[in-house]
């Protein structure tokens, strides 16, 4: 059995690399709204305006349009200032009116933050309140304290829950052979906040979240051989849990966090899928096939997994029981290539890279109907690939290609809205969105 190794590092460290957003399509009618300015509270905000933030998640959601700023006739804090007439007038749908404020140490103490942020969302139409929301923070949080704001407002108008105060992780990987460094990055789900939780002059791949998103499980190189790593991101703790002979690849935790599917070869050089007790080592075989089966991915209630096997003759994606030799039934039909799947929030739908056209796509398909007509390609690249669902269903991400680098890309399901994430520095690849926070 092999021994665990612990090695305690550092939490995650912040990086001068940032993604920038480009929403590259949008829905033909975006819903209105005015993100007034809120009250600061200075200095203890630092510096950071908390509405620019709440408008830049709505406005890169493709489904609002932002009032500029500069049309604005006032700018109200408080309900009593509001009149909502004039803002109908002038062409919203919507205000969110807000106040940052610096709490005197006694309530700060007893409400878990030195900032308060409240925040009200108006219908202009009717004049009435849709509601308030008060979010604590401190200087260092106050970010993810908008992102929560933009959520609120996206779940009020939208009617389902907004994913701005979730994070991503991706592979960075800067300059050229045989002199790259990869980074293991985790970022706000726009991108800001970036921070490295491991960095490598060998390949590091296949991020996997924990359901609960305090663990990240990984693919590293680093010994100049394949091994899986799990590594908590609050306190950079990190444990080997795979480095047989062979490939050790595609890690992905069970909903309970108790154990990883994971594709493993042995000394034969066949890949088959295999479930590890995290706390034990305990292996179960899953799969039992000469062909290669590899990429597996847990089903809502850990009792079944999905992956990708070419045992028909190319890559198509299967379900299996998690237990030992448990038996395949094949998912896709249509078209020679569809692999690397990941399952909807919902459990109701896989998205997955299939052959479409000349080009590798993402695709989604609805798990009600198994046939292939009941595919929709939502992307029109040459080269995507990676997909991962955003944690309410909405969004996927992946990763693309860009004038020849390495970028993310965002999509909707509906395949209205899309946006693109180039990073200022090296190529970004194999992106994971995280959980709702707790």
């Amino acid at each position: 059995m092999l021994a665990i190794g612990l090695l305690s590092l550092a939490a995650v460290q912040p990086v001068r690399a940032e993604l920038a957003i480009d929403i590259t399509q949008g829905v033909t009618d975006p819903i209105p709204i005015a993100v007034v300015p809120f009250q600061r509270a200075v200095p203890a905000d630092g510096g950071l305006d908390v509405a620019a933030v709440v408008q830049r998640d709505l406005d890169s959601s493709g489904r609002f349009r932002g009032m500029a700023r500069s049309a604005m006739l006032s700018q109200p804090t408080q309900a009593s200032q509001v009149q909502a007439a004039a803002w109908r007038a002038a062409g919203n749908d919507y205000l969110l009116i807000g106040r940052v404020l610096s709490l005197p140490a006694a309530a700060a103490a007893a409400q878990g933050g030195v900032l308060a942020v409240e925040c009200e969302l108006f219908n202009t139409l009717s004049g009435q309140s849709l509601g308030t929301v008060r979010v604590m923070a401190n200087a260092d949080s106050l970010r993810n304290a908008a992102h929560r704001i933009g959520d609120f407002v996206y779940e009020k108008i939208i009617g389902t829950r907004g994913a701005f105060a979730t994070r991503i992780a991706y592979v960075s990987v800067d300059g050229q052979p045989p002199n790259q460094r990869y980074q293991l990055i985790v970022a706000d789900s726009d991108g800001e906040n970036p921070r490295v939780v491991l960095a490598s002059h060998l390949p590091i791949m296949s991020p996997s979240w924990s359901w609960d998103g305090q663990w990240l499980a990984y693919v590293s190189f680093e010994s100049s051989y394949s091994a899986i790593y799990v590594q908590r991101l609050a306190s950079g703790e990190r444990r080997r849990v795979s480095a047989r002979a062979g490939v050790n690849g595609a890690p992905a935790f069970s909903p309970d966090g108790k154990r990883l599917a994971l594709t493993l070869s042995g000394s034969g050089g066949n890949l088959d899928i295999y479930t590890l007790d995290l706390a034990t080592q305990a292996l179960t075989r899953v799969t039992s096939d000469p062909a290669i089966d590899t990429e597996p991915i847990w089903s809502r209630d850990g009792q079944q997994l999905y992956f990708t096997s070419d045992r028909s003759g190319g890559p198509q994606i299967y379900v299996a029981a998690a237990s030992a030799n448990a038996t395949a039934k094949r998912l896709t039909f249509g078209g020679s290539y569809n692999a690397r799947a990941r399952l909807s929030p919902d459990g109701k739908s896989l998205a997955f890279v299939t052959r479409d056209g000349g080009g590798y796509r993402i695709a989604i398909q609805d798990l009600g109907g198994l046939g292939g007509s009941t595919v929709r390609t939502l992307t029109k690249g040459a080269l995507d690939e990676s997909p991962d669902f955003a944690p309410n269903g909405m969004m996927l991400i992946y990763a693309g290609r860009n004038g020849g680098a390495g970028v993310l890309a965002t999509i909707s399901v509906d395949g209205q809205i899309a946006q693109r994430l180039h990073s200022d520095q090296g190529e970004v690849r194999e992106p994971v969105w995280g959980p709702f926070p707790p």
